[in-house]
C-alpha cells in the first residue's frame, strides 16, 4: 500500500480535475465525457465489454504462444548454425518494421474472410515475435567466454552446450522479451481488427469502432479502460510466469 498510495492519489487527483473541468466548461459529452459518465457507460455495457475483452484477451494470449514458439524456436536453431542468423536475422528485422495495416489485407486473403480471429492472431504474433526472439538470440550469445572455453576443453556436443550452458544465460533475456511481447500481442490484436473491420471478431477494438461511429465517447473511453485493465492482467500473467522460470532456474 505504500508503493500504491501515491499513484493513487495523483490518479484521484487528475480523475477529480477531469470532473470538475467537464462541468465547469460545459464541454460537450461527445468531446470529452466527464468520467462519472465514463463509469455509467462502463456498468451499464459491462456484459458486452467483458464479453469483448475476454475475446481481445484469448486472441492475444494465442498470439504471443505462437510469438514465443517461432520467435525462441528460430531463436534455437540459428543459434547452432551461424550462416542460419545471418540468413534469417535480415527477414525478422524486415516483418518488424513492416507495418500490420500492410500485410493485413494479405493475411485476410490467406486464412479467409471468415476467419477473421486466425487473420487477428497471425497480426498479433508478427507484432510480437521480434522482442522474443532477438531478446533470445541475444541471450544464448551471452554465455561467460570462459565457461565457453571450459565446455570446448571437455569437448561438449553443441546440443549440450545449448542445454547446459547457453539456455540457462539466456533465460533472463527471454522472460524480458515476453514482458515487450506481451504488450505488443495487445497491441497488435487491437490493431489487426481495426484493419479486419469485419466485426465478425466481436473484440474491444470492434467496440471503440462502434462506439466512435455513434459518437459514444464515454463507451469509447469505458473499451480503453477495459484494454488497459486486459494489458495489465497479461503483464500479470507474465510476471507470475517469470517468477516461476526464475525459481525453477535457481
Amino acid at each position: 500500500m505504500t508503493r500504491l498510495l501515491p499513484a493513487l492519489l495523483l490518479l484521484l487527483a487528475l480523475l477529480a480535475a477531469w470532473e470538475a473541468a467537464c462541468r465547469l466548461l460545459a464541454v460537450p459529452a461527445y468531446i470529452l465525457p466527464p468520467p462519472s459518465a465514463v463509469l455509467h457507460a462502463l456498468v451499464d455495457k459491462a456484459p458486452l465489454l467483458l464479453a469483448s475483452a475476454g475475446q481481445t484477451f484469448r486472441m492475444a494470449l494465442q498470439a504471443l504462444l505462437l510469438a514465443a514458439l517461432i520467435g525462441v524456436g528460430l531463436s534455437l536453431l540459428v543459434s547452432l548454425w551461424k550462416p542460419a542468423e545471418r540468413a534469417v536475422s535480415p527477414l525478422m528485422v524486415a516483418l518488424q518494421v513492416t507495418p500490420v495495416v500492410a500485410i493485413a489485407p494479405l493475411v485476410l486473403i490467406w486464412v479467409g474472410l471468415d476467419q477473421a480471429d486466425r487473420a487477428v492472431v497471425i497480426l498479433a504474433a508478427a507484432v510480437a515475435v521480434f522482442p522474443l526472439f532477438s531478446g533470445a538470440l541475444t541471450g544464448l550469445k551471452s554465455a561467460d567466454p570462459d565457461l565457453e572455453r571450459l565446455f570446448d576443453l571437455y569437448g561438449a556436443a553443441p546440443l549440450q552446450r545449448l542445454l547446459r550452458l547457453r539456455l540457462p544465460s539466456a533465460l533472463p533475456f527471454m522472460l524480458e522479451g515476453l514482458r515487450v511481447a506481451a504488450g505488443l500481442a495487445v497491441i497488435g490484436a487491437v490493431v489487426a481488427e481495426f484493419v479486419s473491420g469485419t466485426g465478425a471478431t466481436q473484440g474491444l477494438a470492434w467496440r471503440l469502432l462502434e462506439a466512435g461511429n455513434r459518437l459514444r465517447t464515454a463507451e469509447m473511453l469505458a473499451a480503453l479502460l477495459c484494454l488497459a485493465v486486459l494489458g495489465l492482467l497479461l503483464s500479470a500473467a507474465v510476471g507470475l510466469v517469470e517468477g516461476w522460470a526464475k525459481r525453477r532456474a535457481r
